[in-house]
């Protein structure tokens, strides 16, 4: 009943808003208060969205709303609110219902509201209309911002959301039944935008400063316009065909004419020359039917090698959930005119508006001014125009807000948190993949104009190619971004479009940054690395379970220490019984107080456990639970004894929810982990090598198995990465699958194979070294059924168990050195030693047994829990004697009131020590690592090795300091060591996007080589300021020379550093004659005497 009179209001509504006759509307009396019902009815429908239906089945946008805004467009408010409700009728359906549904009626619903929506954009697909709406728009833009109303900024953005909703309407190509070419409804819809100057006002919007607050609305509209036209498409329209375009049309029409004439020659094979007249039965010997008799076969012999036991059954159904994903519908040619009005908005567009848009929408994006997913949109425009200006005569200004780190970076992070959420939202999976092509696509973008960049005739914009390709190689997240997405591939969830992008992205990758490796001779590029934290253990876990005789012996030790001590409790120890941070309150934490002694008591801390005790008395006296107030000392030891036997209830952690392991191990990991940035050089073919995994070789096989299907580009950068991997890496073992060489032998047997020379050339090479391994690998083909790890590569190519390989990756032991090993550790494991795997190795009969080797096979034996058990144990404690205690502690009394320089002094005059300085305190190695000999030391090998590439290169470039320590990285922050650079010519960093100190090309060979030996003069000098341009005693020398060889040097550096020890007193009478110092600021600041120097050979600059 209520539906009913719903529909009878609706009715006389919609009848009172006025009648067309012919091509005039007669809006009556009551129009406005109508429109305003016809809102408020939409305001409270229901779910299955019935008013809409119904006003769409009443098709009141045609035949009311349409012709009142043509014809009545003057009436300002009676404008203003049909374009309202207009705007509320033209929703999109996943907007209406939140997403398709799964329910059969509310499907039906959404279809039906589907269908209504694709009937207001046919009638929106008028001149007329966009003719009202362009007048309407222009007028409010005429006016300054002052001039505008709150009213006209509303219009404004209500008409550019009605466009926006009409655009979005999907097409019905089973209705339209349109092919390329021709005009659907969405092309005569863009033809009326172009007619009626829309698409100007468009332009302006973009492009001016004054209305930047509708750039998203903007981008989404331009977006629509092109949802199905590709960037080439529209590059090519109004021109003939390249010569690249017949040739692979004809190469295309070749391969079909080839498949289509193998398949007639099949089918005259199959026919014989005979007609017979009687069908042949025959035995099939060998091949077991169900009865367990020979399968009687009654066909044609011909298509016997087709025969299958699954003949004729029905083919098992997928499950859905291993369904691969679904391919989006494909693009479609519009007609020609439409093409071409497109192709000039992209060129106005590109010239005009980009740079200012995009940069308005990113600044929204960041500040989080924008609604949820509509970054896409950004993404989308990215892709498309930049791939417009690469086709059309690339100009890189013209996109130079999108070509920056900046961009990598937004779309990297995107592309990152795409991938989460497909994991964590898995009903939505399908929605997050597409957003995450969409971002491969921006990504790939970026890389093709960076690499078009390099091949421009202006040496500004390739030097902008090199500051970009240098950041993104350098940076690790950059690199291995293609790794990732590789690994994580799922063709349930990712469609066979995104591999295509994502293989082809890779190698242009892979090619980009081969080639920028190939003219460097070192490139250093960061890398991180996660340092794994020791978790502490909980301090409510529970102790191991004890015997009873176990306990009497805790117990006969803690009671022997404490009558030792006298009950006494060291001074020195502040005991707080209770949790403050706990949110238990404090009451209920007696018993777990209670816990804390009985585990002081179980690890034979008497003295702690007594303090524990006293402390829980005096915040919980009542109840005597802890003894009374004036409890005596015998008493508070058999307390002890009763809480050391007594068994405490002990609280064990709660056991987290199961939906929520995933995270509380995520959680776990982050609190244990640690990022640790550091710089390495980087090696292409170790970076190539990580690309050798079967999780990154079967994406390949799946994209290789539609060879047919994929474009010759395609083609090539499947054939050029397993190149890599089998010819390159001679991996070639990992492409010995079952799977890869079914695929193989369907290349190999294609009528068409000629087509795919490189695809023929690569199998063949493949199979010939299979089958010449296969004659000396006996299992080779039993190989064939699995796939592959590096490991197993190896084996399989070098010989399983093979000696060398067992002794490099996993130390084997006898069983008399097992034995062995037990013996010794039963004799010595009770014994006092402070580390017993020291102890073990000299007495092992094997003396190239490691100490890591031991401990490892120690816990495999199970002689020990785990290697922590076996750790090192300090011995820096030293212990005193009760009589060493007593003595100092009367010394302390006797001379408290001196002071230490009247010690020292009364030291000194009675001859007990030589110095002062004896008394001094001994100065670490690492304070004295400040020294600025080893920076020194590292720069004039910098120099020296500078000097010699460049004589063997015979040409110039400038070359980075890298410091690879931590010495070295402080020496080049320090303002002194920074002088002394400029001093001798080096160049500091340019600008933001330089982080060494380089050394400069114009200097030449002989410049550096002095410059190193100028260093070698200062550096070979000992500290110690003027006194030590005396002559030293020998005492002196030989405790210098026995000092600078316990210095800690290692390799190069050690032999470098003796031998500038003996420039040094080969130098020293130089050293004294001169005293002049060069440059004085800068060695006192190195602690430094250095012997004069003359820069001038360097220059200046």
């Amino acid at each position: 009943v209520d539906l009913l009179r719903m529909n009878c209001e609706l009715l006389a509504t919609c009848s009172a808003l006025g009648y067309l006759e012919g091509d005039t509307y007669h809006k009556e009396i009551d129009c406005l208060e109508s429109v305003k019902d016809l809102i408020r009815y939409l305001r409270h429908e229901d779910d299955t969205r019935d008013v809409r239906q119904q006003l769409g089945a009443g098709q009141i946008v045609q035949n009311d709303l349409l012709p009142i805004i043509i014809q009545h467009g003057q009436d300002k408010a009676l404008f203003d609110a049909c374009i309202r409700l207009m705007v509320n009728l033209t929703q999109p359906a996943m907007l209406c219902f939140g997403k398709v549904p799964d329910d059969p009626v509310f499907r039906h619903h959404f279809l039906q509201v589907t269908s209504h929506l694709q009937a207001y954009k046919e009638a929106f697909a008028s001149e007329r209309v966009f003719g009202i709406l362009s007048e309407t728009l222009y007028t409010f833009l005429q006016l300054d911002w002052e001039q505008r109303q709150e009213e006209d900024n509303l219009l404004i953005e209500r008409i550019l959301l009605l466009v926006r909703n009409v655009l979005h309407v999907p097409a019905d190509p089973s209705e339209e039944k349109k092919v390329d070419d021709d005009a659907s409804v969405h092309d005569r819809l863009l033809w009326a935008i172009h007619m009626s100057g829309f698409d100007d006002l468009v332009k302006f919007l973009a492009s001016a400063q004054s209305e930047q607050q509708w750039s998203m609305h903007v981008l989404e509209i331009i977006s629509l316009m092109f949802r199905d036209q590709t960037p080439e498409a529209l590059v090519s329209a109004g021109h003939a065909r390249s010569v690249e375009e017949k040739l692979r049309d004809s190469q295309e029409l070749e391969a079909l004419r080839q498949r289509e004439q193998a398949a007639k020659r099949s089918r005259t094979l199959q026919r014989g020359t005979r007609h017979s007249r009687f069908g042949g039965s025959y035995v099939v010997q060998g091949l077991k039917s169900i009865g367990d008799r020979d399968v009687i076969y009654h066909r044609n012999l011909h298509n016997f090698k087709n025969y299958s036991h699954d003949t004729g059954k029905e083919v098992r159904r997928v499950p859905k959930r291993n369904r691969q994903a679904k391919e989006c519908k494909d693009k479609r040619r519009s007609a020609l005119n439409v093409r071409l009005f497109l192709r000039e908005f992209c060129v106005d567009f590109l010239e005009n508006c980009y740079n200012h848009l995009m940069y308005l929408v990113k600044e929204s994006l960041i500040r989080e001014q924008t609604q949820q997913h509509d970054e896409t949109y950004y993404l989308w425009a990215l892709s498309f125009f930049m791939a417009f200006n690469r086709g059309n005569g690339f100009r890189a200004d013209l996109v130079s807000e999108t070509m920056s780190i900046r961009a990598f970076h937004f779309i990297e992070r995107n592309i990152t948190n795409y991938y989460e959420m497909m994991l964590t939202d898995r009903k939505e999976a399908t929605s997050w993949s597409r957003r995450m092509h969409l971002a491969l696509k921006a990504y790939q973008e970026l890389l093709l104009t960076v690499n078009e960049m390099d091949r421009s005739q202006d040496e500004s914009i390739r030097q902008s190619s090199n500051v970009i390709k240098s950041n993104i190689f350098y940076l690790m997240e950059y690199r291995e971004i293609f790794l990732t997405l590789l690994r994580k591939f799922d063709e349930t969830k990712q469609p066979h479009s995104y591999l295509k992008d994502l293989v082809e992205s890779t190698h242009l990758f892979l090619r980009m940054l081969e080639r920028f490796c190939k003219g460097r001779r070192n490139l250093m590029v960061q890398r991180k690395r996660v340092k794994r934290k020791k978790s502490h253990a909980e301090k409510n876990q529970s102790p191991p379970e004890t015997s009873p005789e176990a306990l009497e012996e805790t117990w006969k030790i803690v009671e022997e220490e404490l009558r030792a001590t006298g009950f006494q409790v060291s001074v020195g120890i502040s005991i707080v019984p209770f949790d403050a941070t706990s949110e238990t309150p404090l009451e209920e934490q007696r018993t777990e107080a209670m816990v804390r002694v009985q585990d002081a008591l179980l690890t034979r801390l008497g003295p702690e456990a007594l303090g524990l005790l006293r402390a829980a008395r005096e915040v919980w006296p009542e109840g005597d639970v802890f003894g009374s107030a004036d409890v005596e000392p015998e008493e508070e030891l058999e307390l002890l004894k009763q809480i050391l036997h007594a068994n405490l209830p002990r609280s064990s952690p709660p056991e987290p929810m199961v939906e929520d392991d995933d995270d509380g191990a995520e959680l776990e990991e982050e609190e244990l982990e640690s990022v640790q940035v550091s710089e390495t050089e980087f090696n292409f073919l170790d970076f190539v090598k990580r690309f050798a995994s079967p999780n990154i070789v079967r994406p390949y096989l799946l994209l290789l198995k539609s060879y047919s299907k994929n474009t010759p580009h395609t083609n090539h950068c499947i054939t050029r990465m397993l190149h890599r991997l089998a010819v390159d890496l001679k991996m070639d073992a990992l492409l010995y699958q079952l799977s890869v060489f079914n695929v193989f032998n369907k290349i190999l047997s294609d009528p068409a194979a000629s087509a795919y020379k490189e695809l023929v050339t690569f199998a063949k090479y493949v199979l010939n070294r299979f089958f010449s391994l296969a004659a000396q690998n006996n299992k080779a083909y039993v190989e064939l059924l699995f796939w592959k790890n590096v490991g197993a590569v190896r084996e399989m190519t070098e010989g399983y168990g093979k000696e060398g390989l067992v002794s490099l990756f996993k130390p084997t032991w006898t069983e008399e050195e097992e034995e062995e090993l037990r013996k010794l550790y039963e004799e010595h494991c009770h014994s006092e030693v402070p580390d017993i795997v020291e102890t073990l190795l000299p007495l092992l009969s094997n003396s190239n047994r490691t100490r890591r080797q031991v401990v490892t096979q120690l816990v495999r034996m199970g002689l020990v829990d785990n290697a922590k058990e076996l750790k090192k144990i300090g011995t820096r404690i030293v212990l005193w004697t009760e009589e060493q205690e007593q003595e100092l502690q009367m010394l302390n009394c006797t001379f408290i009131d001196r002071s230490r320089a009247r010690v020292v002094d009364k030291l000194l005059s009675m001859g007990l020590v030589s110095e002062r300085r004896e008394l001094y305190k001994k100065r670490s190695r690492k304070a004295q690592g400040k020294s600025m000999s080893g920076p020194l030391l590292w720069l004039q090998n910098c120099l020296n090795k500078t000097a010699n590439d460049r004589e063997e290169d015979g040409f110039s470039q400038p070359v980075p300091l890298v410091p690879l320590t931590e010495a070295n990285e402080d020496a080049m922050d320090n303002k002194s060591f920074q002088k002394l650079l400029r001093k001798l010519g080096m160049r500091a960093p340019a600008n933001e996007q330089e982080s060494f100190w380089r050394i400069p090309a114009k200097i030449s060979v002989s410049q550096l080589r002095n410059a190193a030996a100028a260093l070698s003069s200062r550096e070979d000098e000992p500290e110690g300021g003027v006194e030590q341009s005396e002559p030293r005693s020998p005492t002196g020398e030989l405790r210098e020379e026995q000092e600078e060889e316990e210095e800690v040097v290692s390799g190069e550096q050690r032999a470098q550093a003796l031998r500038a020890l003996l420039l040094a007193r080969k130098r020293k009478h130089y050293t004294t004659e001169h005293s002049g110092m060069c440059g004085n600021s800068i060695i006192v600041a190195l602690s430094y005497q250095m012997t004069p120097v003359n820069y001038s050979f360097i220059g200046k600059g």
